[in-house]
């Protein structure tokens, strides 16, 4: 058990007063001598004294604290977020209190509830996506609120997210380059704003091609492995023409993996496959999976620069919506199939 500040106060010979402002770097500013200082300091150390942070914090009313909140740790590209998050806050003397969701509406709204009686400075959320009015009012009662991923459309909210539409319209044009022109899509949470960029990303590719997009040929509710895996096997017994899957993320592309192997079918020799997302495994899987690779790492530290800056200046950005580019990169997914001169698949 550590000593308390009486105890390095007594083992110094000096006040109560003078031992605190010692250990709180506020010596100078009440004329207390160095020597005074270092003799506070090294009976701190010896009797290995803690000061109480909470105790701290209540009298400067600052807690030191950033709220971050995920829809599923478990998941890499949430994971990276938070941990970029942490790392540009932390460099800032911050600390982070980390809630999962759980793809939840009503708990996200729950933990954020919770995050503010704690007293956080600031919050970094990637949202559900459906509903933003609990962190609206947070950021109306001058708490510091940054979404990441699936904000608003609307710039009512800070918001640090992805190139959702250009990263699906290469995505599509890869596969239309490689002949195919029957494309299913495993899509995520319907009404997002990644979602919704996506599909409309994939509408305007094929309409660059004179094509449009099947309603029927788009399954999926979620960005689960789970809803990857059903829409898989729902696209590919209605319609088993289907060439190519553009999935819309690395979890659903997963569940469509296992889809297929279960339907003894073959990536890329019976149906491509091209990903929204990207995770380090996914150059190591026996068909390296070409994928829009979002990225990741500078999302979540702009997210956290910002909420940094909105805690220095008092003010939110002028910027309310940050777009970070993403990259096609090409792997062994896709296959090239003929097409006609009219630019129809021969499949």
């Amino acid at each position: 058990m550590s000593a308390n500040l009486q105890a390095v106060a007594d083992a110094a010979g000096v006040s109560l007063s003078t031992a605190s402002r010692a250990l709180n770097g506020r010596a100078k500013a009440f004329r207390i001598s160095e020597a005074t200082e270092k003799s506070v300091l090294d009976a701190a150390k010896k009797l290995g004294f803690r000061p109480n942070r909470v105790a701290q914090s209540l009298r400067a009313k600052k807690t030191g604290l950033v709220g971050v909140v995920v829809p599923d740790v478990s998941n890499p590209f949430f994971a990276s977020i938070a941990q970029q998050v942490t790392r540009a806050v932390e460099d800032a003397g911050y600390h982070v209190l980390l809630g999962d969701s759980g793809e939840l509406g009503e708990r996200e709204i729950k933990l954020v509830d919770q995050l503010r009686s704690r007293r956080v400075e600031a919050l970094v959320v990637c949202p559900v996506g459906h509903a933003f009015d609990h962190l609206a009012e947070a950021s109306s009662s001058n708490i510091p609120v940054v979404v990441v991923d699936r904000g608003p459309l609307e710039e009512t909210l800070v918001h640090v997210t992805s190139d959702h539409y250009s990263g699906s319209v290469a995505a599509v044009d890869c596969l239309l380059k490689a002949g195919h022109r029957r494309i299913g899509v495993l899509q995520g949470l319907p009404g997002t704003v990644p979602n919704d960029l996506r599909l409309k990303g994939i509408q305007d590719s094929l309409a660059h091609f004179g094509l449009t997009l099947d309603p029927r040929h788009v399954a999926g509710d979620h960005f689960t492995t789970e809803s990857g895996e059903r829409a898989t096997t729902e696209l590919l017994s209605d319609h088993p023409d289907l060439t190519a899957l553009f999935a819309f993320s690395t979890p659903n592309a997963i569940g469509g993996m296992r889809a297929l192997k279960r339907m003894g079918k073959r990536i890329p020799e019976d149906v491509s496959m091209v990903s929204f997302d990207d995770a380090p495994f996914v150059d190591c899987l026996r068909v390296p999976l070409t994928s829009v690779v979002q990225d990741v790492r500078r999302l979540g530290f702009t997210a956290g620069e910002i909420a940094l800056q909105q805690l220095a200046n008092g003010r939110r950005p002028e910027r309310r919506r940050n777009v970070i580019p993403v990259q096609l990169v090409q792997r062994d997914s896709v296959a090239q199939i003929p097409v006609c001169e009219d630019g129809a698949s021969l499949e």
